[in-house]
């Protein structure tokens, strides 16, 4: 992991919840599905090796994302809206599941 910062996918959901101001509620499990990633972790041993350590922690990073994605959705809103390929994406993967 490359910040020693391993967390399950849970955690992160829930902490960009809190930082949006959200409730929990607004998670809704699925059932697996093949490939569905539980985690994941980077190896940045040869980053190390070269002097590079992390200097945000990670919670303090996570909410500057989030909160930069919230303040620029003119970054984000025409991939979500392309010609509803977002939708049918999100359908094929997820659609049976949250029923």
């Amino acid at each position: 992991m490359a910040g020693a910062n391993e967390r399950e996918n849970i955690e992160i959901t829930r902490e960009i919840l809190r930082v949006l101001g959200k409730p929990e509620a607004l998670i809704r499990p699925v059932a697996d599905r093949i490939g569905h990633d539980r985690r994941y972790s980077l190896d940045a041993s040869k980053l190390r090796a070269l002097g590079w350590s992390p200097v945000v922690p990670f919670a303090s990073g996570l909410a500057g994302t989030v909160r930069w994605y919230a303040g620029n959705e003119w970054w984000w809103q025409p991939i979500k809206d392309h010609d509803g390929e977002f939708a049918r994406f999100y359908s094929e993967q997820y659609g049976a599941r949250l029923k």
